[in-house]
C-alpha cells in the first residue's frame, strides 16, 4: 500500500512538470500593436510635423535611421529596423534599464538584452569610417590649423583625456578631441589594470605615440617662431598625462613665474575643449548618468555607439555658435586620475620650454588674456602682441 501512495506520488510530481506552459505570450506582450510605446506615441509622432526628437533627445537621430546599418544583425524578423535603432536610442538618451524598455515596448527583457549592443555595435561599425577615420599625416595638419585658428595654440594636434564610464567595471574612455569638439581618436578599456605604467601606455593610443605610427607631421618652426628652431607638433593634456615630445602638461604648482602662468593659461585654452567634449556628450546621452549594469564587453560598445554618434551629429555644425570657447555643463564623466608615470626626459622638457618662450614672445598672435603690469593680476581682454 505504501508503495502505491509513493508511486502515485511520485507520478503526480512528474506530471506537473511535463505539464505545458498555458501562455506561449504573455498577455502584455500580444498587446505591443496596440500599446506599446512604437505603435501608440513614436509612430504617430512620425506621421506629424512634431519630429522625433522630444523622444531620442539629439535632433539628429530621426535622420540617422539607416537601413543599411542592421543588415548584419539576425534577430527576430518581427522587429522592424526602426525598432531595433529605437530600442537603442531610448536607451543611450534616457539611460533606462533594459527592463524598463521592455514593458514600454511592449517585447521581452531578452529580447531587448539582445538588440541594444548589437545595434550598438552596427552603428560603430558603419559610421566610424567616415566620421572617425584613421588620421592621416594631412588630417593632423588640419587638426593643428584648427586649434591655431580658433584657440590660438599652433602645433596642436588634439586635447587630451580619460574618463571613467559609470558603469559595474573599470572602464575608461580615452580620447583625442578636435578643435570643433570631435573625437578623433578614442580608446576604450579596462586599462587601469593592464600596466604599472598607467592607463594612456597601456593603451593602443598610448603604444602608437610611444613607437611613433601615428603619422604625425615632422617637426616644424612655430607661426613666427623660426628664432626658436623646429618644434614638434604636440597634444595638451592635463597634470595626470606625463611630460612627453608629443604630450605637454602644464608647469605644475601655484606660485610660479608669469611666463609659466602664460604657458599654462594657453594650454588651459586648448585643452578645456576634450572636457567640453565629453560634457557635450554626456549631455546628449544620458545612459552616462546612470550606473551602466553590462558587462565590459557591452559597455564598450555602448561607448563606442555614444561617441562616434556624438560625431555624427556635429559633423555638420563644426562651426557654429557653441563652439565660442565658454564652458559646458559638468559632465557625468569622472577623470580617470594618472596617465602615466612621472619620469620626464631632457627632450620633453625641452619642447615645452620652447613653447613657454614662444607664447612669452611678440608673435603677432591675438591672445585673449591681458597680464596687467606691476600687478601680477589677470584679466579678460584682448592684447595684440608685437603691436
Amino acid at each position: 500500500m505504501d508503495s502505491d501512495v509513493l508511486v502515485l506520488c511520485l507520478l503526480q510530481r512528474r506530471r506537473k512538470h511535463l505539464k505545458s506552459r498555458r501562455l506561449w505570450v504573455h498577455p502584455i506582450l500580444r498587446t505591443r500593436n496596440e500599446r506599446g510605446e512604437f505603435h501608440s506615441l513614436i509612430r504617430s509622432v512620425y506621421e506629424t510635423s512634431l519630429g522625433p526628437d522630444s523622444f531620442t533627445r539629439p535632433p539628429a537621430f530621426h535622420h540617422l535611421i539607416l537601413w543599411d546599418i542592421l543588415n548584419n544583425i539576425n534577430i527576430h524578423k518581427i522587429f522592424s529596423s526602426i525598432n531595433k535603432i529605437l530600442f537603442n536610442f531610448r536607451f543611450l538618451a534616457t539611460g533606462d534599464s533594459y527592463h524598463t524598455i521592455s514593458k514600454s515596448f511592449r517585447v521581452g527583457k531578452s529580447t531587448v538584452v539582445g538588440i541594444v549592443p548589437s545595434v550598438a555595435t552596427a552603428i560603430w561599425e558603419s559610421l566610424v569610417g567616415e566620421y572617425m577615420p584613421v588620421p592621416q599625416e594631412s588630417d593632423w595638419r588640419a587638426i593643428a590649423e584648427g586649434f591655431s585658428s580658433k584657440w590660438a595654440f599652433p602645433h596642436c594636434l588634439g586635447a587630451n583625456d580619460g574618463k571613467t564610464v559609470p558603469c559595474s567595471y573599470n572602464i575608461v574612455l580615452l580620447a583625442v578631441v578636435d578643435a570643433s569638439y570631435l573625437f578623433r581618436v578614442v580608446d576604450i578599456g579596462a586599462f587601469g589594470k593592464s600596466s604599472d605604467g598607467g592607463t594612456l601606455f597601456a593603451s593602443a593610443l598610448g603604444r602608437a605615440l610611444r613607437d611613433g605610427t601615428l603619422n604625425l607631421p615632422d617637426d616644424e618652426p612655430l607661426p613666427n617662431g623660426e628664432h626658436l628652431g623646429k618644434v614638434p607638433f604636440v597634444f595638451v593634456g592635463d597634470e595626470a598625462f606625463p611630460l612627453r615630445k608629443h604630450l605637454l602638461h602644464p608647469y605644475p604648482g601655484r606660485a610660479i613665474p608669469a611666463d609659466q602662468r602664460i604657458f599654462n593659461f594657453h594650454l588651459s585654452h586648448a585643452r578645456r575643449i576634450v572636457k567640453n567634449a565629453f560634457g557635450i556628450m554626456a549631455a546628449q546621452f544620458r545612459v552616462y548618468h546612470r550606473l551602466m549594469e553590462l558587462s565590459p564587453c557591452n559597455a564598450e560598445k555602448i561607448v563606442q555607439a555614444t561617441s562616434i554618434l556624438h560625431n555624427f551629429i556635429r559633423w555638420g555644425h563644426q562651426n557654429s555658435p557653441s563652439t565660442t570657447g565658454s564652458a559646458d555643463p559638468g559632465t557625468a564623466l569622472n577623470a580617470a586620475g594618472r596617465m602615466g608615470s612621472n619620469t620626464v626626459s631632457r627632450e620633453a622638457l625641452a619642447v615645452r620650454e620652447k613653447y613657454r618662450e614662444y607664447f612669452n614672445s611678440p608673435c603677432d598672435a591675438v591672445v585673449p588674456w591681458l597680464l596687467v603690469p606691476d600687478t601680477g593680476t589677470w584679466t579678460h581682454g584682448t592684447w595684440l602682441l608685437g603691436t
